[in-house]
């Protein structure tokens, strides 16, 4: 059982995004990293030199030394600097959760967190050989996503209209958002149509490969103001869980209720506190089983809140008002860090068109990984 330890409030001081979507071989993943983080450090008010720690986060790359090359493109000045935090798509959203801890415990104050991905074609299956998942036939993402697609209908009797009804959402959410990947806007009857790659999952249903990258500049909220004049945003909650062999027993996953119930916990606020979330979802199915286990409906009762409109942007909790995985991509080791980002422009009122309306004040992101990690974190905005 890890100690409870009191730590210094860490805020959100600035975000930076590079637009996801596929770039040819001349735009190089330095490239994405660049513009993100370069946008990240001009949007919090401070210099390359302010900046205390790196951390970079990648899954495709294959080079250890990807993040201290983008880093360097900056100045070398002797700090601290991580050239990647691996954990599937949990990678960029880990990094926050460690940086949250150092600068937390006062031994820096302002960290940088970048995640970018240039995705080549091809499968993401080469380390999948070696998991306990490929005895079961869930070693590859999307048959993952249908088993529990096919539970979720079997257990809630959800029919699969309704769960195709997040990729109808999220693609128009993500046609007004000018970093998405896709702009095109799906019918439901497009999404059922659409070719079917695991059974009941079809193409709409699945989230697309994606290049991107995005930053955040983290820092102690003690000393933020000395930086920016902008509302800042708490990062109140932060917590890591991995998935247990036993939680198969549960529909909704486990790791994330305990990761929520943590993040919960440790903000003081309870789920009916939180008006907006992004969270992961790679098939449609992970949104709606994602919402659940964040406590934001009822178990078994996301699908409802979908074809009701409840996860609309002005619906009774907003669920990926960005278009999620789904519409505005995946570059693997960019997703976590651009949740927060997300979550970070509606607290401050800068999302645009997309804008939740209300001027929400709390909200939260969950981003999943292969191998069973979850993380959960709570943003609040401080007046």
């Amino acid at each position: 059982m890890a100690k409870k330890l009191k730590l210094r409030d860490v805020v959100v001081l600035g975000v930076g995004l590079h637009p996801f979507g596929r770039f040819p071989p001349e735009k190089t993943y330095m490239d994405l990293a660049k513009e993100a983080i370069s946008r990240a450090i001009e949007d919090a008010g401070i210099k390359w030199r302010d900046v205390q720690v790196a951390m970079y986060s990648h899954v495709r790359e294959q080079a250890s030394s990807a993040g201290l090359l983008v880093f360097q493109e900056f100045g070398s000045h002797g700090i601290p600097m991580i050239g990647n935090i691996e954990n599937a798509c949990s990678s960029s959203s880990t990094a926050v959760w460690l940086a949250t801890r150092l600068i937390g415990t006062g031994l820096y104050d302002i960290i940088l967190v970048a995640g970018a991905e240039k995705m080549p074609r091809g499968p993401l299956t080469s380390p999948l050989r070696y998991s306990p998942e490929r005895y079961l036939g869930t070693g590859v993402m999307m048959g993952l996503y249908a088993f529990m697609a096919r539970r979720y209908m079997r257990e809630y009797g959800a029919p699969i209209e309704a769960i195709s009804q997040v990729s109808v959402k999220n693609h128009r959410n993500g046609a007004i958002n000018p970093y998405a990947q896709y702009k095109k806007v799906f019918t439901l009857e497009e999404v059922l149509n659409s070719r079917m790659i695991a059974d009941p999952l079809t193409l709409y249903q699945c989230c697309p490969t994606s290049d991107g990258a995005a930053a955040l500049v983290l820092c102690a909220a003690d000393v933020a103001s000395k930086y920016t004049s902008k509302p800042l945003v708490r990062i109140a909650g932060s917590a890591l869980h991995i998935q247990k062999y036993s939680d198969r027993k549960k529909c909704i996953p486990q790791n994330t209720v305990r990761a929520a119930e943590e993040a919960y916990e440790q903000a003081g606020i309870s789920p009916k506190d939180v008006r907006l979330a992004e969270v992961h979802d790679a098939a449609t199915i992970g949104e709606i089983v994602q919402i659940e286990a964040l406590g934001l409906c009822p178990e078994g009762e996301g699908w409802k809140y979908t074809i009701e409109g409840k996860t609309e942007i002005n619906g009774v909790i907003p669920v990926n008002p960005s278009g999620g995985l789904q519409a505005q991509g995946h570059p693997l080791g960019a997703t976590g860090a651009r949740q927060i980002a997300e979550i970070t422009l509606h607290l401050r009122g800068e999302a645009g068109e997309r804008q939740v309306p209300g001027n929400p004040k709390v909200g939260v992101t969950e981003c999943a990984g292969f191998g069973g990690v979850s993380t959960v974190h709570v943003l609040v905005r401080q007046d």
